[in-house]
């Protein structure tokens, strides 16, 4: 978000749209595309950020595994059959899980690689995921959807298995996002079948794919941990996906590199922080079930364990919020951000924590710079009630505006905060009337309220040309409350009169049903 001007960052590029077909560049097949290759780039340059911050953000605790897996995907990608501005990150999340965006923006959970055994596994789902990326498969999904929507493609960049995809205030999803999209049989096949040739011209052992698709069935069928929700809810695996990978490895030379020594010095940084990683998670469900002292205790275990790791002390921070220890948690949330001052989520908690203490102008730097990293509701809200403090009531309107649209209690009270300010002066921005004849002649009018709080409240301005002609005004109170999403019609007693009338009706009162 650019600092000024309040407005959510450009996520969705502005799609071209292309008639007719185009040329696989991994198949050589004609498929139906209607998204350009150059839509398809930027759509993936914008989301890039805003997923990995949305999954966790990028894994810091242990720069050279990033190196690591940037070389082997860069190994891949020489030999993939389109050239893109490729880019490999490993993500902070515990999630077995996956990605690929269009364009070549690509991302492994921590989660994944710990259950990894060797460099060439790591190289097949790699290879993998290029080939999505190469072969256009979500540019292909996408344009199946804009089929199904009559042309309007947006994309959802928040993802089901992330503890903060959920705060993500971005745009809305018409399907499947594009992290968690379930792709199509035909794409997973392609995806294995073409991924295991780029195993093979890289230098490594196609067999590694099969062990690979082998171990996430029995995983699969065991429903181990977050496998499925993470790699199986949109790659899930299939005993036929095994035997297709056999039947491809049989057409391609033997041998290749395995990896396994280089693999296992390539984790051994990350392995060790395991024990950490895995009280932090179980500190994370235990505040999510209600029990911070439990939550604290597996915090202080993981961070005893692993103290550069800044997940762990905002998991502290996270507990003193729920305790309403605000200053404790400001403390937390800080040295989180000294271990690590590029993830959202320390920003958004410290400038939450700030406002409890009515500190706003420290919880407005704060909720600013975790909004240019990237927008959530709860953010938004916050500004929204900082601005209404200090008076500013415009500024206000627009942050509570924005957080509107977020899921749950936060795009509630967004909106009735939002209404509360607007709605006495703007009606008819948030209401919907419609003039409807009865029977009789008589003129009746529908009232329907869209949005998310009841209003009360009501009038309804009424302008007609009585039987001589003269333009009469009238005027009619709704008793009683409208809920959220009712709809009554009004009966006005005024006519009777035929469609030939003129007649305008406007809500010209209302307010939130406190």
């Amino acid at each position: 978000m650019r600092h000024a001007s309040h407005k959510l960052p450009l996520i969705l590029a502005t799609v071209a749209l292309l008639a007719g077909c185009a040329v696989n560049p991994v198949t050589g097949k004609k498929e139906l595309m209607l998204v350009s290759e150059g839509s398809e780039l930027e759509i993936g340059q914008q989301n890039y950020a805003p997923a990995r911050q949305s999954e966790g953000g990028d894994y810091r605790l242990d720069p050279e595994l990033q190196r690591y897996v940037q070389e082997v995907g860069g190994r891949l990608a020489a030999v993939s059959d389109r050239p893109l501005p490729y880019e490999f990150t490993v993500l902070n999340n515990s999630v077995p899980n996956a990605w690929s965006l269009p364009g070549g923006k690509i991302a492994l959970n921590r989660g994944l690689l710990v259950e990894l055994h060797s460099e060439a596994e790591l190289a097949a789902v790699l290879g993998h995921e290029i080939v999505h990326a190469a072969a256009r498969h979500s540019a292909a999904a996408m344009s199946r959807g804009m089929l199904l929507q009559g042309g309007l493609l947006v994309a959802q960049v928040a993802a089901s298995d992330s503890d903060y995809g959920n705060l993500y205030a971005g745009a809305a999803s018409i399907g499947a996002g594009l992290l968690m999209q379930r792709y199509s049989r035909q794409a997973e096949l392609e995806a294995d079948r073409y991924g295991m040739q780029y195993l093979s011209r890289a230098g490594y052992d196609p067999q590694a794919a099969i062990s690979l698709q082998e171990t996430f069935v029995k995983l699969n069928e065991g429903k181990s941990g977050g496998w499925l929700a993470g790699l199986f809810a949109s790659h899930p695996p299939s005993p036929q996906r095994v035997e297709a990978n056999r039947a491809t490895a049989a057409t391609l030379p033997g041998g290749g590199s395995r990896g396994e020594d280089a693999y296992r010095a390539a984790l051994a940084r990350t392995l060790r922080a395991k024990p950490a990683y895995d009280a932090y998670d179980e500190g994370r469900k235990a505040l999510a079930a209600k029990h911070p002292e439990e939550a604290l205790a597996k915090a202080q275990q993981a961070i005893r364990l692993e103290p550069a790791e800044s997940h762990f002390h905002a998991l502290v921070g996270d507990v003193h919020l729920v305790q309403k220890n605000h200053a404790g948690a400001i403390r937390a949330y800080s040295d989180a951000i000294a271990r690590s001052d590029g993830f959202f989520y320390y920003y958004l908690q410290r400038g939450l924590a700030a406002e409890h203490l009515k500190d706003d102008e420290s919880a407005r730097r704060d909720l600013e710079v975790s909004i240019r990293l990237l927008p959530t509701g709860p953010a938004y809200y916050s500004l929204g009630n900082i601005a209404l403090r200090s008076r500013d009531n415009e500024t206000a309107k627009k942050y509570f505006e924005l957080a509107s649209g977020a899921e749950g209690p936060v795009g509630e009270a967004a909106t009735r905060s939002l209404l509360r300010l607007d709605l006495p002066q703007s009606p008819e921005k948030y209401l919907r009337q419609q003039a409807l004849l009865d029977g009789s002649g008589l003129l009746v009018v529908a009232v329907g309220n869209p949005t998310r709080v009841p209003v009360t409240g009501l009038r309804i301005g009424i302008r007609y040309r009585d039987a001589s002609g003269q333009v009469r005004e009238a005027s009619r109170d709704v008793g009683g409350t409208l809920a959220a999403g009712q709809q009554i019609q009004v009966a006005t007693r005024l006519g009777p009169f035929t469609a030939a009338n003129q007649f305008q009706v406007a809500i010209t009162q209302a307010r939130v049903a406190e």
